[in-house]
């Protein structure tokens, strides 16, 4: 174990308003979360490597579930997961949101509930749905005509299954034009507008094995303004209305979705969560009120926004060099572990740690490892002009969608997950090997 004896030093709360909360400069120059200097990390379990605040995603946890305190808070797995995830999302009273069988399996087998788990999917597989059945999955997610049957089919004509059917309610919202999924125009959900979803809703019906507990909505990822979920409600609640004219069905069940946008720089914009809770509240009470419908129990689904920015990422200088312009700065990771900038354009605010510098600043380019053009973690931002080989850079809001969507790409391996809390570290996931790739290669 690593453990923190220095004396802690304040350091102005601009220059961290993006780290966790623990988040101090014991030394000049030399941050430690949790306790435990981020330099200590990186000369234990070796870079690059990420680290977690377990406290922070606790922290989190349990301001979801102040904020929205009537309604069901269920954390977004795909954002990341691992056996310490699932078992801090339980302790802190949360449901969890699945995407595949892997992500159910993992959950399930570490203790989590099933009853208080929830899959999704656009395009579940054979396996996500017979795995679900198997181990008894609290609610599906329906998302296109054919699961209908399908599931019905599965279920058999004695059994029982709760479902839920994600609508589109034609609004967009969301930080980049690749993760905004509550338009017409894209691959999730049926649309409202057109038709789809009611005609979906009275299949679900006429299948007695299928329970129909709501209705789901999800609008996107990054959207840090009220506005669109307060529209998505009224959309949705019309929608009830409609249902209960026609089949005389009163859903108890309303899902929100999640992507609450985090600031990633310093300055940025983040989602108003007490807001969003206050005015949600209002906005599906008089929507209901407004249609003569009783209020359901609101679900919402935060994943990023709880694990994103308790994570570190930490990489080690591996080449510094100027070419025309540009000063670029190499790191021994890169697209393989975090390939976001690449997908969405998304930008970061690393840091020089381990040790002080008195140079000035200058704008510099740090890139990855990889054989690719695109492999940029973050253009352009202002790092110590004395930047030299060996050096470490912490990259902060580094926990979510980074390790979950790491790639194989180059064999370099994926890195591994540490967690601190209390001036401990210790190890979650460990680093993808050359023996663990080699034993995946199983011929000639």
């Amino acid at each position: 174990m690593t453990t923190l004896h220095e004396p802690v030093v304040t350091t102005t709360p601009a220059d961290l308003s993006v780290w966790p909360a623990s988040t101090t400069e014991p030394r000049p120059g030399d941050l430690a979360v949790g306790g435990v200097p981020l330099a200590e990390v990186a000369d234990r379990f070796g870079t690059p490597v990420y680290v977690l605040d377990e406290n922070e995603v606790r922290e989190r946890c349990r301001t979801y579930r102040h904020a929205f305190p009537d309604a069901e808070v269920l954390y977004a797995a795909k954002a990341f997961l691992c056996r310490a995830m699932v078992h801090w999302t339980e302790e802190e009273g949360l449901g969890l949101d699945v995407c595949s069988a892997g992500e159910l399996e993992l959950a399930v087998t570490t203790g989590f509930p099933p009853e208080r788990i929830v899959l999704h999917g656009n395009a579940k597989s054979p396996r996500d749905l017979e795995t679900a059945l198997r181990l008894g999955v609290g609610r599906i997610v329906i998302d296109s005509p054919s699961e209908i049957a399908r599931l019905a089919a599965a279920v058999g004509p004695d059994g029982h299954q709760k479902v839920m059917v994600r609508v589109v309610p034609g609004i967009s919202a969301g930080g980049h034009e690749k993760i905004r999924t509550g338009t017409d125009d894209q691959k999730f959900g049926l649309s409202i507008a057109d038709g789809y979803a009611q005609h979906a809703i009275a299949r679900i019906l006429d299948q007695p094995q299928l329970e129909l507990t709501g209705l789901h909505c999800h609008l996107g990822s990054q959207i840090t303004s009220v506005k669109p979920y307060l529209a998505a409600v009224r959309r949705v609640v019309g929608l009830m209305a409609r249902l209960y004219e026609q089949h005389g069905l009163v859903l108890p069940e309303l899902d929100l979705g999640g992507g609450h946008g985090i600031a990633y720089r310093p300055g940025e914009e983040a989602l108003d969560l007490t807001a969003l809770a206050r005015k949600a509240r209002a906005e599906l009470t008089d929507a209901c009120a407004a249609a003569g419908l009783p209020v359901p129990r609101l679900i919402i689904e935060p994943g990023r926004a709880i694990v994103g920015p308790a994570g570190i990422a930490v990489y080690r200088v591996l080449a510094v060099k100027k070419s025309g312009d540009h000063t670029f700065v190499a790191v021994d990771g890169g697209m393989s572990d975090n390939p976001r900038p690449a997908l969405y354009g998304v930008r970061y605010a690393p840091r020089l740690v381990g040790r002080a510098s008195a140079a000035p600043t200058a704008p510099v380019t740090v890139v990855g490892r990889h054989c690719e053009a695109g492999d940029v973690l973050a253009a352009d931002v202002e790092l110590p002009s004395d930047l030299r080989p060996g050096d470490l850079l912490a990259v902060p809001v580094a926990g979510a969608y980074h390790l979950s969507m790491a790639s194989g790409y180059n064999l370099v391996g994926r890195p591994p997950v540490t967690a601190v809390r209390d001036g401990h570290a210790r190890l979650l996931v460990r680093r993808e090997s050359l023996d663990d790739i080699r034993r995946r290669d199983v011929g000639l």
